[in-house]
């Protein structure tokens, strides 16, 4: 399991929207084609690096607006499933996301394992969304 605390110089209601906006989501996290905050929702997008992609399936299974968004991650063709949840905390001048993602035991293949998670969700959470957030612009690196 992985576990991330980060807090930005945004407001709760805009980290949310950078969570759940589909066009705000392209800027810093991936290019997916259509994204709803209800649960039951199902959504894929594409990721990895040049020459590994990898097609996330998800599904949204709990949705607290501006609190709390919880989506199931697997992966096309290849075993395990997993939970990712972001739990926001607006603190007025700012907001304190906390990320987890449990059930990275269940994948096999060796490009899947907890460090290239880890290191996928610090760049995502303390580079990407931390410089969307604060400059309005990304660091992207697929």
């Amino acid at each position: 399991m992985i576990t991330l605390e980060q807090e930005f110089n945004a407001s709760g209601k805009s980290l949310w929207r950078a969570l759940t906006e589909t066009e705000l989501m392209k800027k810093w996290y991936f290019d997916i084609s259509d994204f709803k905050a209800e649960v039951g929702f199902k959504f894929q997008f594409e990721g990895g690096e040049k020459g590994k992609r990898y097609s996330h399936i998800c599904e949204v299974l709990e949705v607290i607006p501006f609190k709390k968004l919880s989506y199931s991650w697997a992966y096309k063709g290849h075993q395990g499933s997993s939970l990712v949840t972001f739990e926001l905390n607006d603190l007025g001048e700012s907001a304190k996301l906390k990320l987890t993602h449990e059930g990275l035991e269940t994948f096999t293949h060796p490009d899947l394992s907890q460090d290239n998670f880890r290191n996928g969700w610090d760049f995502l959470l303390k580079e990407s969304l931390k410089e969307f957030l604060d400059h309005g612009k990304a660091l992207r690196y697929w």
